[in-house]
């Protein structure tokens, strides 16, 4: 994994950052062929909204079907990526001081035409996500693939920051309670690693 000085910078002064090389292109490459697999296998559900209780699935606000991974599980790409991700919690935590304990991490696979509407990752009455992580598993996308991850000014709320194209290797990582942002539709199935550094003991208490 490359040198985080900048990621930890960019964070600090616009909580957002990009990257196309953050993580290494083997790792990207093995865990498409992992979700491939589970995929197939059926480990997949549909993406719910809401807290606890409250969870409901709800198609017009998401279209992605999940599968939430443990760094036990016996996938060797999985295994790695909580490794680095751990890494990466330790570098937070000294340079921000923010107690995180651990990240919590999906596989998120939008289908044809399905997109995610504009929020918030942080959920009101909520503090415990930090960080938002997400990389992209796609070979071969194209601008006419769509998909894109939009990014909004949180200073000015009609302003996008930007458009990302959810290309292979393509990691975005951003404040979770600052940046409000979302998935335009897909025009063939799209993957990513997705999660959150957390600063709580509790996982999955609410929805991804």
């Amino acid at each position: 994994m490359q040198s985080i000085d900048k990621l930890l910078s960019a964070l600090e002064n616009k909580g957002w950052f990009i990257s196309d090389d953050l993580f290494p292109a083997d790792l990207i490459h093995q865990l498409f062929l992992e979700g491939q697999q589970r995929w197939e296998q059926g480990q997949f559900h549909d993406a719910r909204v809401g807290r606890k209780q409250h969870l409901a699935q709800a198609a017009h606000i998401r279209g992605d079907s999940i599968l939430w991974l443990d760094a036990n599980d016996e996938y060797p790409a999985t295994q790695e990526i909580f490794k680095l991700t751990g890494l990466m919690q330790e570098a937070f935590n000294r340079y921000f001081f923010l107690g995180l304990k651990h990240a919590e991490l999906h596989y998120a696979r939008y289908a044809s035409g399905a997109a995610y509407t504009r929020h918030l990752d942080q959920h009101k009455n909520t503090s415990a996500r930090k960080i938002t992580l997400v990389s992209y598993l796609n070979p071969d996308w194209k601008q006419a693939d769509g998909g894109e991850l939009v990014l909004y000014d949180p200073l000015n709320p009609s302003q996008e920051l930007q458009r990302i194209l959810p290309l292979a290797g393509r990691t975005v990582i951003f404040r979770s309670e600052l940046i409000e942002h979302e998935v335009l539709p897909c025009k063939k199935p799209r993957w990513s690693v997705t999660g959150w550094f957390r600063d709580d003991e509790i996982m999955f208490d609410i929805a991804a």
